[in-house]
């Protein structure tokens, strides 16, 4: 078994640009920069056989090239906040991308996340950090912004569990028209 999702990566001259802490932040889980990426469709675990019907759907898959821009802090989770990200500018190409794959891994039988589209790099995992130190940082940073970048492609990734995060692989690319 094979845990998948589709998603874009983000260049390294914009991954440096991402706000980071000066000092470690208890309770926080920085993700390392080889893996910021902007999700467009989770897939889950799969076999061989089906990560090959997955490749096929996604090498399909026809979208243009697009500008897309990273732009503020906040989390996830509400009062218990679990993830912390950087947003993005609206983009209705990137929207128009995350539909086209999600509709093709749909037919494909992979089921559908029903929770709203919300593109996104994720900054640090959560667990129990001070919510004033957290404040703080997102409060310095809430006015991030960084320059479009152009996405020429999408990438199909894997992803293995370890007790210190995830480890991601890109194991195949897309062109985007």
């Amino acid at each position: 078994m094979i845990r998948l999702f589709a998603a874009i990566g983000i260049p390294e001259h914009i991954c440096d640009a991402l706000p980071m802490p000066d000092g470690e932040i208890a309770g926080v889980n920085w993700i390392p920069d080889e893996n910021f990426h902007v999700t467009l469709r989770f897939i889950g675990e799969v076999d061989n056989a089906k990560a090959r019907d997955i490749d096929d759907v996604l090498s399909a898959v026809r979208a243009p090239r697009f500008e897309m821009a990273l732009h503020g802090l906040d989390t996830f989770g509400g009062k218990s906040p679990h993830a912390l990200y950087a947003g993005l500018r609206p983009c209705p190409p990137l929207n128009h991308l995350h539909q086209k794959i999600d509709a093709a891994l749909t037919r494909l039988g992979c089921p559908s996340d029903r929770t709203k589209y919300t593109p996104h790099v994720t900054l640090a995992r959560l667990r129990n950090a001070p919510e004033h130190k957290l404040a703080a940082f997102i409060q310095a940073h809430n006015l991030f912004e960084c320059d479009p970048f152009t996405v020429t492609e999408f990438g199909l990734y894997s992803s293995e569990l370890h007790p210190n995060g995830s480890v991601y692989m890109l194991e195949r690319s897309y062109p985007l028209n």
